[in-house]
């Protein structure tokens, strides 16, 4: 596995946190819609690197993954939230795959920086679940 220095871990927390968070900014939204949305742009990031690797079989794989994503996030609008921590944590490890084989070129320092933020949403997240701070 490649090794990684500690900032994009420490970033990793911050926007992990700004991730869990997020619903406070989009008050007007039920906060299963805004942790969709952030799902969904999570997931997109990666087609935009299979755009810049540029091999087909990487672009067809990055976006049957992203759409798995987008399924999970609209199943958590209609279902549970607890999907959403689902799709996060799964991410994350999506995201520890691809640091380990670099399937998709050139995202570096990208995949550890991801895994912390999708990982740290996931628990802030299903704490807040658990303490009934949201709706599950």
């Amino acid at each position: 596995m490649p090794r990684c220095s500690p900032a994009p871990l420490i970033w990793g927390v911050v926007f992990g946190v700004l991730q869990a968070t997020s619903p406070l900014a989009f008050f007007w939204l039920e906060p299963a819609t805004v942790y969709a949305f952030g799902l969904t742009l999570i997931a997109a990031i990666y087609v935009g690197f299979a755009v810049a690797d540029g091999r087909r079989h990487v672009l067809v794989a990055e976006t049957v993954v992203a759409s798995v994503f987008v399924v999970a996030a609209a199943s958590a609008e209609l279902g549970s939230t607890w999907l959403i921590v689902a799709g996060l944590a799964g991410h994350g490890l999506k995201d520890v795959w691809q640091h380990r084989t670099g399937f998709v070129t050139g995202t570096r320092w990208w995949p550890p920086f991801c895994a912390t933020v999708d990982w740290v949403a996931a628990a802030l997240v299903a704490v807040a679940l658990t303490a009934k701070l949201l709706p599950a």
